[in-house]
C-alpha cells in the first residue's frame, strides 16, 4: 500500500461538480504512475458516482489498488434516517453496496483490526460461500 492515498470525491459529477470520467481516468493513471496504489472513497461521494466510477476506472488492475470506503451518510441525494447511521443494519447495507458500486466482493479490514468476519457478516458470510 502507497504512502500517498488518493481521495475520490470528486470523480463524477453528482453533486453538480466534479471531474468526468476523462478526468478521473487521467487522475488516477497520474496518480498510479507516480507509485500510487491507496485509494479512499465513500458513499456519499457524488451519491455513490464516485465508487461507481472508480469501479469501472480500477477493474482491469484491481489487485494493483487497495480500497478504503467510509459509511454512515448514505448515498441517496435525499438522505432517509432510516438508511444512514451507525447501526449494524445500516453498516452492512452500506457496505455491501458499496462494494457493488466498486465492482469488488472481497474486503478487508483496516490493518490491526480484528479479522474475524463474523460480527461484520454474520450468516450473510455463509450465504455468499456457497
Amino acid at each position: 500500500m502507497s504512502e500517498c492515498t488518493l481521495g475520490t470525491a470528486n470523480f463524477g459529477t453528482g453533486w453538480g461538480a466534479g471531474a468526468e470520467p476523462d478526468e478521473a481516468r487521467r487522475i488516477l493513471d497520474r496518480f498510479a504512475e507516480a507509485g500510487g496504489t491507496f485509494l479512499d472513497s465513500a458513499d456519499g461521494y457524488q451519491f455513490g458516482e464516485s465508487e461507481q466510477l472508480t469501479g469501472k476506472l480500477i477493474s482491469a488492475d484491481r489487485d494493483h489498488f487497495v480500497l478504503a470506503t467510509k459509511f454512515a451518510l448514505g448515498s441517496a441525494p435525499q438522505r432517509d434516517i432510516s438508511k444512514t447511521g451507525n447501526s449494524r443494519k445500516d453498516m452492512v447495507a452500506s457496505v455491501e453496496a458499496s462494494l457493488k458500486r466498486l465492482g469488488t466482493i472481497s474486503h478487508r479490514e483496516k490493518p490491526g483490526a480484528s479479522t474475524d468476519p463474523a460480527p461484520f457478516h454474520g450468516r450473510d458470510t455463509e450465504r455468499r460461500r456457497r
